[in-house]
């Protein structure tokens, strides 16, 4: 499987977007700061949204058309699946 996924520091705050094939892996390394860039620097820490794919192509296109998006979209995105912007770790850790 592959995933694009969304980080974000807080409800509304800076949103991050990737793409992966071990998503619990990845949020891991994100969480912990394992990898420096973005989500380090601004925080952004909690995973709030994610689809999946059978096909990597399919995933890079996706995250590159929501890269295109407009913010306000992108937040309604996250707000359609996760309304609370809970963090969605635990439930992909398990």
């Amino acid at each position: 499987m592959y995933y694009v996924y969304r980080m974000a520091s807080r409800m509304y705050g800076t949103l991050y977007l990737g793409v992966t094939n071990n998503l619990a892996r990845r949020v891991c390394e994100h969480k912990n700061g394992l990898t420096p860039g973005f989500t380090s620097k601004y925080a952004a820490y909690k995973l709030v949204w994610f689809e999946a794919f059978d096909d990597p192509i399919a995933a890079i296109t996706r995250e590159k058309q929501i890269k295109k998006w407009r913010r306000q979209w992108k937040v309604r995105l996250i707000e359609d699946s996760n309304p609370e912007w809970l963090d969605l770790y635990e439930q992909i850790a398990a």
